[in-house]
């Protein structure tokens, strides 16, 4: 049996995430989707939506979606969902759960790999963060676990669009950019996403494709939020040099930082083993986020990697096709040693 993608929404309080359930709960998508609130969250859904008089904590919407209000553990409440799907009282075919505004989605996306019960029935499919264009900038700047909702993203949604001026958004985006090199930013107004644009993402397949492109994180002579186009476009045609410092490019020292490492070089199987297991073991808990694509010595086929904290794993990918062989990685992570890292990178290469 197909194992139940699962999207982890998360958000800073305000940033939308109950205006997003809402839609997911009620509109008529024809996907049958199972939302797991946290009741401790800043604003239940079914304080508006849903029959107060069922004491079940498990509710069949209209739509064919389901909400399961968490009174206890996550585990729990995801093998309920699994036992009842089982025995045919209810059906759905993916789950979205909510975090609290306040919460580090880390631990909510370390269940999907250290629980055997969800492990066999369920897969993490990604984590979206929503950040409120309005006080974003004060979010990050004031929480850490707004810093780390962004570092753990595969997809960003600025939300609130509509009350802020477009070179705010431009320095959010850049901000943002900066923290998390790996996942598509996407501004929104009123709290109406696609769902394509949530569900299905893909972010922890690690055969799915990886774009990352750190073209913004290169040190320019211009100010981007005032050159009119946007640097998420393609820009392989660039050889950058990602050696310097880029943590004031916005104005801020955020503790979560990304950086990429990227060689025409082959790895040596052996020592990049060795390294990335002796740098997990001291900073694991900093890693918030790492994936890339590896150019390893005698495979004529990509490696993919990525993982959470402590928790890497890694696939063989397709062939090497037409395009140059090159190792493309990033991670993202708090107070990490760049220069040290990126120096035991170089010294894993054949």
């Amino acid at each position: 049996m197909a194992l139940i993608p699962v999207t982890i929404l998360t958000g800073f309080l305000g940033s939308g995430k109950t205006t997003l359930l809402k839609h997911i709960l009620t509109e008529q998508h024809g996907k049958k989707i199972a939302v797991i609130e946290n009741e401790f969250g800043e604003e239940n859904i079914d304080n508006d939506i849903l029959v107060q008089d069922n004491q079940e904590n498990i509710v069949q919407m209209s739509n064919g979606c389901i909400c399961c209000t968490i009174r206890g553990d996550l585990v729990e409440a995801l093998n309920e969902l699994w036992e009842q799907r089982k025995n045919k009282k209810i059906s759905f075919d993916r789950v979205v759960i909510e975090t609290t505004g306040v919460a580090n989605p880390g631990p909510v996306a370390q269940t999907f790999f250290m629980d055997d019960d969800v492990a066999d029935h369920y897969v993490l499919d990604a984590v979206v963060t929503l950040v409120d264009a309005k006080h974003g900038q004060q979010q990050l700047t004031e929480h850490e676990e707004a810093q780390r909702q962004v570092g753990f993203a595969d997809q960003i949604f600025i939300t609130k669009t509509d009350l802020v001026t477009p070179a705010e958004i431009d320095a959010l985006r850049t901000r943002l950019m900066h923290m998390n090199p790996r996942a598509p930013i996407q501004g929104i107004s009123k709290g109406v996403v696609p769902l394509a644009a949530v569900l299905d993402l893909k972010g922890f397949n690690l055969n799915a494709k990886l774009d990352i492109d750190p073209h913004f994180l290169e040190k320019d002579d211009h100010d981007h939020s005032t050159c009119g186009h946007d640097h998420g476009d393609d820009h392989h045609d660039h050889v950058h040099d990602h050696s310097h410092d880029h943590h004031g490019h916005a104005g801020h020292t955020d503790r979560i930082q990304s950086f990429v490492f990227r060689s025409d070089k082959p790895f040596d199987h052996k020592k990049l083993e060795d390294f990335l297991g002796g740098i997990l073991e001291v900073f694991g808990e900093k890693m918030l986020r790492y994936k890339g694509v590896l150019f390893v010595k005698g495979s004529n086929r990509k490696v993919v990697f990525q993982g959470v904290h402590q928790m890497m794993g890694s696939d063989l990918a397709g062939p090497w096709g037409v395009e140059p062989k090159q190792t493309r990685m990033v991670f993202i992570g708090i107070d990490l040693p760049k220069d040290t890292l990126m120096a035991g990178l170089e010294g894993c290469l054949a």
